[in-house]
């Protein structure tokens, strides 16, 4: 077609143009709520439901709850409604939410750092046992979760709760959640800085502050200065990581943009090396982009880790030295070193810098009980211990005691199924809280794991190399699938006969700290609930058979056919 000098859009096509539609950022002056969420967070901030479930639906019960606060700002205050019993998987994502809410409710209590002391355990252990039907899980972010918690007695699970220092402000919802740490911070002879008052200061000034209770979505952070790097820091959204700058001695390397789910992506460092006095003040600048700068359009969208991508660590660390810490330049500074071993849980017998012992042990898949939690702070009372501490991999440590206690605690906790010396597959299996109690769950996890592990000291007493299998009841990875050797992601699957059953898809070679990455997926491998440990017992036979001298499973996978892996 030739110019028309007179009408130049007759001379090409016409374009569409499309108008970019913004992504609700607060500092893009977007203040508009474009979807429910924001619009409840918007009408009234969730840290005030506070004061009507102790005024009112704790007193007319669970049907005067507003829905906005049953399904919404009820989680400020670490409550969701738990999954009505027999509801199988197949209608997890057909069911509105009101067919699946049961009358009770899971609550989560935030043990930042995962510190307790055993008057706090055995309080906990005291609640679950009068208000919880005696359940109180161990989760993989140090923290505690109750089911069968009726909004009656939420109330005075409070007061019971904050009577001993603890909290479940902020355990839920789009908030600054747990600060997880290392559980052997401040007592490791091998230690490189003490995080503790970092994460207490962090407390103090951020935990129930309205100015950061309203956030895209929840905020994950960790803070360790373990060289054994066990806070699982590569899928925080914030993590300050222990390292020696060779000017100014210990610090913290600084990641951000971490996280799981259906979208997984690694944390990335800002290459910046930050004193252990100034971590607040960087943590509450990270937090500050994440509320200010945020996707608030949609919630698949709306984690740091998206920000992070679409900017690159060099332009966040600009925007948080420019607009957050007032000009300040922070350090360049080194990379954390890689561990040196593969098991970073702290499991065993372990020597304090004070002379004295830690002694880890590792409950099933982190399900124990109010009662058994009760003894294991009694037990802790009587070799010698006022302090423990609970892991990023749903297992528990003792601190503080004497050389000549250590047996006799050991032999204790094994009488109560909490060995300190476990199988492989004890210590490195972790599962979700599953279709018992999840709403989102397709498939049992907790029960399932508990078997596996039976079943592969069974069929493989002698296997002793470190191994990770995590199973997680949906597709949004709270168990940490992407990053296990093994991992599960619950699904509905086809068995043999064609008959729609649960099962899992299968994650292999993933791995946090030594070469961290995510698993691999072998092309329509799946497996049924049933076929787990068959399948899990092949391929780690197949692993002993081929693999190199000292290699790694994470590392054999990678390069294994996919007839090996399947």
């Amino acid at each position: 077609m030739a110019a028309n000098p007179q009408n130049p859009a007759a001379a090409t096509p016409r374009r569409k143009v499309s108008r970019h539609r913004g992504e609700g950022q607060w500092a893009a002056g977007h203040f508009t709520p474009l979807n429910g969420n924001e619009q409840f967070k918007k009408d009234d901030d969730g840290l005030n439901v506070r004061t009507r479930i102790e005024t009112i639906y704790s007193k007319r019960g669970f049907d005067s709850i507003d829905p906005n606060d049953l399904r919404g700002r009820m989680r400020w205050w670490g409550l969701y409604t738990q999954r009505k019993p027999g509801i199988d998987g197949g209608k997890t994502a057909v069911l509105e939410p009101e067919e699946l809410d049961d009358e009770y409710f899971m609550l989560r209590v935030r043990i930042d750092g995962g510190r307790l002391t055993t008057e706090q355990l055995r309080v906990i252990g005291e609640i679950s046992q009068e208000f919880a039907r005696g359940t109180a899980d161990i989760t993989d972010r140090q923290n505690v979760q109750y089911h069968w918690i009726r909004i009656e007695d939420v109330p005075e699970i409070w007061n019971r709760l904050e009577a001993v220092g603890l909290s479940t402000t902020e355990a839920c919802g789009d908030t600054p959640r747990v600060i997880i740490g290392s559980p052997v911070a401040g007592i490791a002879a091998d230690e490189i800085i003490d995080g503790s008052p970092a994460i207490d200061e962090i407390q103090r000034r951020i935990i129930g502050d309205k100015a950061f209770s309203n956030l895209p979505r929840k905020f994950k952070s960790a803070i360790s200065g373990s060289p054994l790097l066990d806070v699982v820091h590569e899928i925080n959204d914030v993590a300050f990581v222990g390292v020696r700058h060779p000017e100014h001695g210990p610090g913290f390397d600084v990641w951000v943009g971490g996280g799981l789910s259906t979208n997984p992506k690694l944390g990335v460092r800002l290459g910046a090396w930050v004193p252990l006095d100034e971590v607040p003040d960087v943590y509450e600048g990270v937090i500050s982009i994440f509320r200010d700068y945020g996707y608030r359009r949609l919630r698949n969208r709306a984690r740091l880790k998206f920000l992070v991508a679409d900017w690159g660590p060099e332009k966040f660390r600009q925007v948080l030295e420019d607009e957050y810490l007032g000009g300040r330049r922070l350090i360049d500074g080194p990379a954390p070193e890689q561990p040196s071993r593969q098991w970073r849980d702290h499991i065993g017998v372990h020597r304090q810098q004070d002379g004295r012992f830690y002694v880890g042990f590792a409950p099933r898949v982190g399900r124990v009980d109010g009662a058994t939690l009760t003894k294991i702070a009694d037990l802790a009372e009587a070799h010698g211990s006022g302090r423990l501490r609970t892991t990023v991999e749903q297992k528990m440590i003792v601190l503080d005691v004497e050389e000549d206690q250590v047996e006799s605690l050991v032999d204790e906790l094994e009488a109560l199924d909490l060995t300190a010396r476990p199988s492989s597959f004890r210590r490195g299996t972790m599962a979700c809280t599953g279709i018992e109690f999840c709403k989102l769950a397709i498939v049992e996890t907790k029960q399932r794991g508990s078997q596996l592990i039976d079943e592969l000291e069974r069929r493989l007493p002698d296997f002793d190399e470190p191994l990770t299998i995590n199973l997680n009841g949906c597709p949004n990875a709270c168990a940490r699938i992407q990053v296990a050797d093994i991992g599960l992601k619950g699904q509905l699957v086809l068995d043999d006969e064609g008959r729609q059953v649960e099962g899992y898809q299968v994650h292999l070679g993933g791995a946090l700290g030594l070469e961290a990455g995510f698993g691999r997926k072998v092309r329509g491998l799946k497996v049924t609930s049933e076929g787990l440990p068959d399948y899990v017992e092949r391929v780690l036979r197949r692993f002993q058979a081929g693999r190199e001298d000292g290699e790694r499973f994470a590392v054999w996978a990678a390069r294994a056919s996919e007839e090996d892996l399947s």
